[in-house]
This record gives structure tokens, sequence and C-alpha cells, in this order.
């Protein structure tokens, strides 16, 4: 569309009108209670269609309102609200329909006017559950035998308030027969034939998106442990009964993973915790940490099969170090006043890369991991940041502040474009301070004092206190005197090429490459359905649906100097129709031969022949010991 100097002044005096329109009836936020509560009931009977039946109350008074629906959900870390899974909305007050209207400019937020004589709103419409792949709450979270809630989907507020001084009165509907497990507290239950309808404690709609809850046919409630009085739960639903089959030693181990929190933090600033661990293969993966509670979804056979339970043993940990690192202590830009405000993520360093850091150590701690399963976990990651040529323009500091956009971005050039970085690199960021401390203080201190000075105070329940980048600095130096500031910004700040290793060097190991992969990485690369030959030959290949596309090549890397990028497709290897294992062997025998290893490639319609002229055969990472102490093993080693 063209305008002429004389329309653009028409159309941005019309865009001003209609913005000053749209925004009219949006109040000053208050931090006051709400008249009244909403009343928020939810049919799940049709959750194996993925169908969410809605139906809410809202208080009101006569005038212009503003109605929100969740945008920027806390731990996700972006506007990643569901709002397009909302259809079938109609709004009206006693059987009279009232008009509403989007916002022009946040599709988030609706308009209406409420008449005179008109003291409640009732919302009704239907949540269309996702069908297929997204990250969060985009992805999967319903299956003919279990669903997993998260309130802000069903939810719409009214404009004006913080979400601490919104109160809801919450209700659900399930299937008789299924049970389920939230960290809301259960008021009532009652049988209404084929559904039972559960009635919860009225709660703040802060608390209420930061309780969500699963439920299913097939579910098991395990109770890990209590501290103090305080009981922690492992509430486990699965698609398949056989699922929930997690025996004496692996309850165990996650029985010590309390114990050790325990021990690190000192504090507990929870009334319950609750497990929410989902166990399918229909559904997303990912975990979602809240105050009393995590969202935590992982494959069906974690429980049965010694290969997700390995890979997979750092998601609990991680979970639950936020309820301290992210929901009790939390970065200012983080902690906003309702779920429509945008958040600043640059702290998420701390927020994830600590917690990232810690859930390894605690890992390791519980048992749930070998000392040596925590080194090969440790390689890999490392690996991973010592494979990121992006990191030559895109310092680590970025990467958290743009972190709305890079859990968004797709794999291909990922190691080049850099994504969510601020959780490994972060990690081995931390690893730094902690072996820093250590040899700074001669082994009186660690970040273990750290942690326990900064998260283990105000034991009064579901607290949130919030921190900036010099809080940070001043506990650090309350712990062990040093330029903190200077490290951390150096650290953040610059644009380098290689890896942060200093911490592991300083931890008494080191990073090198052996031809025979760990049992952690054939595992992480089973999982990850990929042939993993990122360290070699420099590509990352789907060996799922996709079989034989490449899903990221090594800037700079033997496969890119090659003329091979993400999307092309290998059809086949030496002559010889492509297989993993024969790509494989065809890095292998390189080594000693003369002949480059001859790839057919396939992009798009077009077919072409790629010789890689590469000899150094294949490369896993692995740590061996270096010099000093060996400080990695007593960072992990059990706390009593």
């Amino acid at each position: 569309m063209f305008l002429t100097s004389r329309g653009l002044a028409a159309a941005l005096l019309v865009v001003a009108t209609c913005s000053r329109a749209a925004v009219s009836d949006i109040p000053t936020v208050v931090d006051q209670p709400y008249p009244g509560a909403l009343s928020l009931s939810v049919d799940l009977s049709d959750a194996p269609r993925k169908i969410f039946r809605v139906h809410e109350t809202i208080p009101v008074k006569p005038g212009p309102l503003a109605l929100y629906y969740p945008k920027w959900i806390p731990g996700e870390h972006s506007p990643s609200g569901t709002i397009n899974g909302i259809t079938g909305l109609k709004i009206s007050s006693a059987g009279r329909s009232i008009a509403w209207k989007r916002d022009l400019e946040d599709m988030f937020t609706l308009h209406l006017e409420v008449p005179a004589g008109v003291s409640a709103l009732e919302l009704d419409f239907q949540f269309l559950s996702p069908t297929g792949g997204g990250e969060f709450g985009g992805s999967v979270s319903a299956t003919p035998k279990l669903v997993d809630l998260e309130w802000n989907q069903v939810v719409f507020y009214p404009a004006g308030h913080t979400a601490r001084q919104i109160q809801v009165q919450p209700t659900l509907r399930l299937n008789d027969g299924w049970n389920y497990g939230t960290a809301l507290e259960t008021a009532s239950t009652s049988d209404a034939g084929s559904v039972n309808i559960i009635r919860f404690k009225p709660v703040t709609l802060e608390t209420l998106v930061d309780s969500p809850l699963i439920a299913g046919l097939n579910f098991r409630h395990i109770e890990l442990a209590r501290v103090g009085n305080r009981p922690i739960y492992l509430d486990l639903v699965a698609d398949r009964a056989e699922n929930l089959a997690a025996t004496d030693e692996q309850i165990k181990e996650h029985r010590a993973l309390i114990t050790q929190a325990a021990v690190l933090f000192g504090q507990h600033h929870f009334d319950h915790y609750h497990f929410l661990f989902t166990l399918s293969d229909n559904t997303g993966h990912f975990g979602l940490e809240h105050h009393q509670s995590s969202d935590d979804r992982i494959d069906a056979n974690y429980f049965t099969d010694k290969d997700t339970y390995l890979t997979g043993a750092d998601l609990l940990p991680h979970e639950y170090v936020h309820s301290w690192n992210g929901k009790f202590r939390r970065p200012a830009g983080l902690a906003t006043p309702h779920f429509n405000v945008p958040m600043k993520g640059d702290l998420l360093w701390v927020y994830e890369g600590l917690t990232q850091y810690l859930g390894e150590v605690l890992a390791a701690r519980a048992g749930l991991w070998s000392p040596e399963q925590y080194r090969d976990a440790v390689a890999v990651s490392a690996a991973n940041m010592d494979a990121r040529p992006g990191r030559s323009w895109r310092p680590l500091q970025d990467t958290a502040d743009a972190a709305q956009l890079l859990y968004y971005t797709p794999g291909a050039w990922k190691n080049y474009q850099r994504g969510t970085d601020y959780y490994p690199e972060g990690s081995l960021l931390w690893l730094d301070v902690d072996t820093r401390i250590r040899e700074l203080s001669l082994g009186k201190r660690s970040l273990d004092d750290f942690v326990r000075a900064f998260y283990g105070m105000d034991d009064e329940g579901r607290l949130v206190l919030t921190y900036g980048f010099d809080d940070v600095v001043a506990a650090l130096n309350a712990v062990q005197p040093y330029d903190w500031a200077k490290f951390l910004r150096n650290q953040l700040d610059a644009a380098r090429g290689e890896a942060p290793l200093d911490g592991l060097a300083r931890a008494g190991w080191k990073l090198v490459y052996t031809d025979t992969p760990s049992e952690y990485f054939k595992a992480d690369e089973k999982l990850s359905k990929m042939v993993n030959l990122f360290h070699s030959l420099g590509i990352k290949i789907d060996d799922d649906k996709d079989k034989g596309t490449l899903k990221d090549v090594l800037w700079n890397g033997p496969g890119f100097v090659a003329g091979l990028a993400p999307g092309m497709k290998i059809v086949a290897v030496n002559g010889e129709a492509y297989d993993g294992d024969r790509l494989r062997d065809a890095v292998k025998a390189a080594k000693d031969s003369r002949k480059p290893i001859e790839l057919l490639i396939q992009n798009l319609d077009y077919f072409s022949t790629v010789k890689l002229d590469y000899r150094e055969g294949h490369k896993y990472p692995k740590l061996v010991r270096g010099d000093g102490p060996d400080r990695l093993s007593l960072i992990g080693k059990a706390r009593k």
C-alpha cells in the first residue's frame, strides 16, 4: 500500500483517535483488593478431545471495562499466552448479551461497556488445548488418559488491579475415576454422575496461575519427605499404568534430593510442595517452575528406561531450585504486578543459569547421577558451549536480554545465532564463581555459602523478595571479597570466541575429545533422536521422522566449509543409502584413508555431491583430570 502525505496524515489521525479510544478504559494499576471475587469453573470432561469448557463470573460496576487474558507467563520469560486457543467467547449478564471488542494494538485485551444495573459479567468460552508441537503451554497438554491444566489458559481478569489483589474461587469438573494433583487446597468434592466436581479454596489470581494441575486415569501420589511440618509430594500421571512404576531406589534418590536441598538452602518458603510429573510420549516435554509446585513433563518411560532416567535426572532438581531462585527471590524485572506487563530478562543468567548449575549439583548430591555421570553431563554441556561461534558476536548478556525471542528461534544455525545459552553457559559461569570462591578462601567457603545467605532467610511462607545485579554482587562480596562486579560484567558483556572453561579448569578437570562416546552422550543422542557428529563433522542429523535431514551445521566447521546447510538431506554416504551408523563408520574409516567422505545431498528438488575432506575421526566430549585439587568431585559430594 502507498499513501500520499495527506493520506498518511489522515491515517495517523485515525490511529491516534483509535488508540485513545482503545486505552481509555484501562485504569491505572492499584495494589488494592478488587471488589468481589471472581468465580472460575473449568470442565475438563472433554479433555480427551482437547476441549476445556469454561464459565467465569466477574463482579463489575457499570461503565467502561477492560479485560485481560494472561500474556506474560511467569517462568516462560516471553509473551507466550495462548490467546489463540480461546474460542466461542460470549459475555452476558442475566441472560443479556454484552458486546466486546478486541484492542487493535494488544490482542490480549478486550474492551466492553458494562450496562447500568449490571453487577456481574458471565463469561462462557472454550479453550482448545494445542494439538501439535510448541513450547510450554503451546505444546500438547491433553491425551485420552490425562490432562495438564495451566490456569492462565482459562481465565480473563479485569484491568486495574495487581494479580495478588484479585480473589478467585476455582472449581473443576473431572471424569469419574480420574485423580488429580495440585498445590491448590481442596475445599470439597462431589459426585455428579460421570464427572466429579472439585471445589478449591479461594486464592488470589497470582496464586491460581502459580498452581497448575495434573489429572488422569493412571495416577500415583507419593509423599517424598517432610521438612518440618511441610510435606513434599511426587504426583505422577501417565498414559499407561506401567509408566508409574518408580522403584524403591528411585524414590529414595528423589527423597535424597529433598534432603540435599534442605542442607543447601537452610530455609523453605512454601507450606507444601508438589512435583507434578507427567510421563507421556504424547505431551510436550519441559519443566515450568512454580512456588509450591512444578509442572514437569518427560518421556513416558522415565522410570523404566535407564537412558531416559539418566538424561532427565536433573529436571526435578532444576525446578525444585526455582522455588527459591525465581519464585521466592526474583529479579526485579520479572516481578511484574500482573500478567500483561512486559517482563525484563536481563538477570536470567542468575534466574536460570544459577538454577541450572545448582540443579546439576543437587542431582549429583542426591545420587540421581553417579560422580562419573555428573562429569559426563558437565562435559556435554561444556562441549556444546565450546561449539558456539555465535559467542564471537553475541555476548551472554544478550541471550538473556533477548530471551523472549530466543525461546522460539529455530534450531537451524543455532550455534551461530545462539539460543537460550544463559542456561548452559550460565551454569559454567557459576562453576567459575564457585571454584573461585573456594580458591580465594583456601577451601573455607564456597557458593553454598552464597546460596544459603541469599535464599535462606525469611522462612515465612510464600514471599517474593526481588533483587538486582548489585544485590548479587554484594552477597558474593559478603561471602568472599573480590571485584565480582568487574568479573561478572566481563563474563556477561564481552563477545569472545572461546568457551568459558576457567571454572572447569579450576575445578581440576579439562575438556577433551575422544573417539568413544560416554553413556550420557549416547543416551542424550538417542533421546534427542539425532545423529550428533557436531564435534567432528560439525553436523547434527535428524534420526526420526525427517531421517537424514541436517538440523544444524557448525558455522565454519568441516560440513559448513564443504557446503552443507541446515534443511539439506543426506541421501547416500560413499555411494550407499544413508544410515546413521554408516555415516559414523565413514568418519572412523576416513581417519586412515586418503579419500574424502562423499555425501549425496538433496536440497529441495536439487541433488549434488558433497565431499568432506575430514581425517580427525570421531570426537566425543569427556572430562579428564587436569591440574590442582579435584574441586568438581567435592562440589558434587552429598552433604550431611
